[in-house]
């Protein structure tokens, strides 16, 4: 399969996850508001990955591993680094529930909009470079 095709098959699960971590922040739900942002980053890597590699992304959710390995990570300022290194903590879906907790209680209104907030800024600095790259090949 094409490289773009298998970036947009990612950007379209993409676009849901994004339209889900916004509805779950005004419900107040900012633990899986959190888990949403860590995978919109995550999925948006991989759809990088797809224009940079002709393998298909790793099965891991390392956003860092996965920046590296296509390349993003040397592109990536020290702000967008320390994001990536923050959210770590927000995969939380096969996690046990004192983890959950613990994270949750590191969570509030303003905490998880930061979060989404980032996440939006770069997803689309992510989205820049594809379009740049896809462009490239």
């Amino acid at each position: 399969m094409p490289n773009i095709d298998r970036a947009n098959k990612w950007l379209t699960i993409v676009a849901e996850d994004l339209v889900v971590a916004e509805d779950l922040y005004k419900l107040g739900h900012w633990l899986y508001t959190g888990f949403m942002c860590h995978q919109v980053i995550e999925k948006t890597l991989k759809s990088y990955w797809c224009v940079c590699r002709d393998d298909d992304p790793p099965y891991l959710h390392d956003h860092e591993r996965i920046a590296k390995g296509c390349g993003l990570y040397t592109k990536m300022s020290e702000e967008q680094k320390d994001f990536l290194e923050g959210i770590k903590r927000l995969n939380i879906e096969a996690r046990y529930q004192e983890y959950k907790d613990d994270v949750a209680r590191t969570l509030n209104r303003d905490t998880t909009a930061a979060i989404l907030e980032q996440t939006k800024q770069m997803h689309a600095w992510i989205l820049e470079k594809l379009k740049a790259k896809s462009s490239t090949r």
